[in-house]
């Protein structure tokens, strides 16, 4: 018969390989369940204010909060993609019906002057008769339809990875919120930690999550706004669908929202502004650009209850070390260690007494669920009378 020892190694190595195993299985939703866990914290406030007045229905309260958040990314996008659609199309029936009616020519004609000036003189340089030219551009524009094809295709299989990875965060939002409460509860029954432990630090995920969370949309809404001024100022033509633009590209740190102030810029430039397009360069990069360094750090401090330095160093830090989801873990992670720290400090402190001694029994303090998030309900006895942990 095998002994303790060896019954405690064997299992210990059937947890680690289950961990493994675990961690394959869960690996591909990672990112979908990590925001899904992330969105259920910020919501949970208003789906318990859906469910008290759905008289405790659950499942339609999830249900609309899913549906709210699937309109909130469906909408803009879908706005602005048919926007966009419509504009390249127009676009390029103008260019194929202007060559095919008037060639080359005409269509240098109507560009802007600056551009034109560089187009004429560039054709001036090319050794190819207009006649040539005309029709080698007919013939271009007819072969580029295989390419639009191909790039098409690739966008679509782009746009259904990510179809894909929204879908399972959404599944998993619905199952964090209606079942959120028992999973905290399972939790903390099965932690090693003293009671209210696992609850506290759970709580802090919570607020850090949230409070990154509303600091991003908060300093893209920032942004788009200081956008739209300057956009009004240079008269940028469709200035509001290039101030949603830049609100949404403010959510992405890969890009940024000074990205399209400076497009616009060029546009402007090469429209025949270039007092325009010098203003513009100088708004994107001055007040766009800096604002989501000035902005989100102080925004974030304040759910975070961390000195604005480390707010802004784990966000980038975060984002240099796992992309753009490390915006949110990246502060997560310094909240996990500093919350650790704390605990460390109250509970098993140098000076703190050993709660497990008969002659300082000491009260604990006791949290108890709140669904994806924590509240502090009030305090129970020390480890003495903890319930029996199954």
């Amino acid at each position: 018969m095998a002994s303790e020892q060896t019954a405690r190694r064997v299992f210990t190595g059937l947890i680690l390989l289950s961990l493994v195993l675990l961690a394959l299985v869960v690996q591909p939703f990672a990112k979908a369940f990590f925001l899904a866990a992330v969105l259920a914290g910020a919501l949970y406030g208003g789906y318990s204010w859906l469910s008290r007045k759905l008289r405790g229905r659950k499942n339609i309260s999830a249900g609309l909060v899913c549906t709210a958040v699937i309109l909130a990314l469906l909408i803009p996008v879908g706005g602005f993609t048919a926007f966009i659609v419509a504009e390249v199309s127009s676009g390029a029936q103008f260019v194929t019906r202007t060559v095919q009616q008037e060639g080359v020519e005409g269509l240098v004609q109507k560009l802007p002057a600056p551009l034109r000036q560089g187009v004429e003189g560039l054709l001036k340089r090319l050794p190819v008769e207009e006649v040539h030219l005309d029709e080698k551009l007919q013939q271009q524009v007819s072969s580029q339809s295989a390419t639009a094809a191909r790039a098409v295709t690739g966008a679509v299989a782009a746009t259904g990875s990510i179809a894909f990875q929204t879908v399972m965060m959404l599944i998993a939002l619905f199952f964090f919120l209606t079942d959120g409460k028992e999973l905290v509860e399972w939790l903390e029954s099965v932690s090693p930690l003293r009671p209210g432990e696992t609850l506290e630090i759970m709580r802090e995920f919570r607020s850090v999550s949230g409070a990154v969370l509303f600091s991003s949309l908060a300093t893209a809404g920032v942004q788009a706004l200081a956008a739209l001024i300057g956009f009004l100022i240079a008269r940028v033509p469709a200035p509001l669908f290039f101030a949603g633009v830049t609100f949404f590209l403010a959510l992405i740190p890969a890009v940024g929202a000074a990205v399209v102030v400076l497009v616009a810029a060029a546009l402007m430039f090469f429209s025949g502004h270039p007092w325009a397009a010098l203003f513009l360069a100088i708004w994107g990069t001055v007040v766009v650009g800096l604002v989501d360094n000035i902005v989100k750090p102080l925004l974030a401090k304040r759910g975070m209850h961390q000195h604005g330095a480390i707010v802004f160093f784990s966000l980038l830090g975060g984002l240099a070390a796992f992309g753009t989801v490390g915006l949110l873990l990246g502060p997560l992670i310094v909240a996990f260690f500093l919350a650790l720290v704390r605990i460390h400090e109250r509970d098993y402190g140098r000076n703190h007494p050993d709660p497990d001694s008969p002659s300082t029994p000491g009260p604990h303090t006791r949290r108890e669920p709140d669904g994806p998030g924590l509240a502090t309900k009030g305090t129970s006895p020390g480890p003495s009378t903890a319930p029996e942990r199954h």
